[in-house]
This record gives C-alpha cells, structure tokens and sequence, in this order.
C-alpha cells in the first residue's frame, strides 16, 4: 500500500506507532518497524542516557526506519535533540511546544520533521516552515487531548495541507484506516493498540485491564483547567474528577496527577495510577506480537476498501 505517508519514511503500512511516555521503547518501537510501519520510541520523562540507548538497541533489532517522539516542554529538550540528532533515526514527532526552532537542526542530521498540531492555523505555520508530514490527533486519542474530535480535524485540515497528515485518535484497526485514507490522510498513528503487543514493556496489569475494558470505560481528567487526559476509569480518575467537580485548586489537583501514568504502566498500580488509553478499546481482545496486529489491520483495510466500490452502484 502506497500513500505519501509510506514514500516519505520508506516504509510498507501507513501505521505510526504512538510515542507513549514510559511505554514505548526500542523493543516495541523496532518490532512495528519490522512488520511494516513505523515504531517510535518515546523520549517523555526520560534522559539522554535512557535515548541514546533505546536508539541504539531498535538498531540492532531491525534496519527499518524508526522514529523519535519528544515532548518540548521537558527540561531537557535541547540534550535530547542533540543525541537524537548524533544517533540519527529516520524521523522525529514533536509535541506539547513550538518545533519550528528545532526544524533546521534535524535537517542538517537528515532526520525528517513531523509535528503534532491541534488546529488548522498551526498546521499551516509548520508546513510553511519546512515540516516534512504532521500530525493530527483528536480527542479520542488516549493521554493528554486535545478539543477537536478526530473527524472534525480530518475535515478541517486535511484539505488545506499538502504535505502528508497522519491522523491520531480513535484508531484501532483496519476500518479505521481505511476511513483515514478515504477522507485524504496519509497514514493513521495507533498508540492505545500497540499496548497489548507482546513487544510493549508496558506492566501486565494494564494489559490486563486494556482487554477486560468495555467501550465506555475511559474518561477525561483536567478538562476544566483546558488540559485535558484521557484514562481508564479507576479509583484515581474518580477522586481526581470528584475533586475537579468540587473546585479544588489546580495545585492540589497536579499533585495528585503527579507520577500516576509511571505508577501504571511501569509499577503496575491501575487503580490509583493512571492508565492512559484512548477510547476504542473493544478491538483490544488479546495480546500478540506487534506484526500480527500489523497484518489483521491491514487485511480488514484491504477488504473494506476493496467493498467501497460496490457503494458507487
């Protein structure tokens, strides 16, 4: 399958793996680049030791390409973009800040640029900077969200860009996909469905928890203060949104936030952690390696799209 998306990065699927903070590793990173996306590995909380090093072992598991999520508000941003910029994976996602700065940096490392944007005005500015692709992600989408739903933004920046849109949120298998490639994006970026991989070191509780979820079983804290985190629902999400409901003061609000999504996915706690996930959650049915989710989502995309014709009578 073929879209601007594949020709950019040289891979076989229009699949990016979402960067997940304490979950996306070089394991699960190089593991969706070997059957075909592309794997990120997520620089979120992390130091430039812990980079350079997960780099370095996605190398040594596939040859495909592979990229690099940073989050620009970390302390550390300008550290890991020079290691990142030393040890030179195909392509950086840049989010949570301006990338603009950073864009002639990762063009002298040969590193291709795709930005997360949240609106049409601010995926206008990056392409007109010198992105290579960006990124869309809705509401839908699990961890920090924000206002738009996955459609609407679909509807409204897709027609306005020309380098290629990857969308996020909502995503979980080839329907999916294939409704993206239908409305004009490029490829779809899936982080909630690579949770469950077998590749993914993310603890076995919330794996567990992931497939035992129904469909309306993730809500959204913070969305008063306009920063907004989509979780399962669990004994945290309750006290939080109780507190929320009763005006707590931010402050109080971010310490009880702080350290939830580690105590989760890396301690194992999915009752006072926060098990970020996005809301299509029925397709998580059973853990496998990441190339067979790969492959099922690409042949029920194949098959919906090959019935799409019978539409037009």
């Amino acid at each position: 399958m073929q879209t601007k998306l594949t020709q950019l990065l040289n891979i076989t699927y229009p699949i990016i793996q979402g960067g997940m903070a304490w979950v996306s590793e070089g394991k699960l990173a190089a593991a969706v680049s070997e059957a075909g996306g592309a794997g990120v590995i997520a620089a979120g909380g992390r130091d430039v030791n812990y980079i350079r090093e997960q780099i370095r072992l996605a190398k040594q598991l596939t040859s495909k390409p592979f990229g690099i999520n940073v989050q620009l508000m970390a302390a550390n941003k300008d550290e890991i973009v020079n290691v990142i910029c030393e040890e030179k994976p195909a392509f950086v996602t840049l989010g949570a800040g301006n990338p603009i700065p950073f864009f002639e940096k990762f063009n002298q490392a040969g590193i291709k640029k795709i930005p997360v944007v949240p609106n049409v005005k601010l995926a206008k500015r990056v392409e007109e900077s010198g992105a290579d692709a960006i990124v869309i992600e809705g509401m839908e989408a699990g961890g920090h969200i924000g206002v738009l739903t996955t459609m609407s933004l679909m509807t409204q920046v897709i027609p306005h860009i020309n380098i290629p849109v990857i969308v996020g949120g909502g995503f979980a298998d080839g329907r999916g996909l294939a409704a993206a490639l239908v409305m004009g994006a490029a490829g779809v970026q899936m982080g909630t469905r690579f949770l469950i991989a077998e590749e993914c070191g993310v603890h076995p509780n919330v794996k567990q928890k992931l497939i035992a979820a129904s469909d309306t079983d993730s809500v959204v804290t913070g969305q008063l203060s306009g920063h907004g985190v989509r979780a399962l629902k669990n004994a945290f999400t309750e006290k939080y949104l109780t507190m929320e409901r009763q005006c707590t003061p931010q402050e109080e609000l971010d310490k009880l936030a702080t350290g939830t999504s580690r105590l989760a996915a890396v301690e194992g706690d999915v009752d006072n952690g926060a098990v970020l996930a996005g809301q299509s959650l029925l397709p998580l049915t059973k853990i496998e390696p990441a190339a067979a989710i790969i492959d099922n989502i690409m042949r029920e995309a194949r098959q919906v799209l090959a019935n799409a014709s019978s539409l037009l009578g």
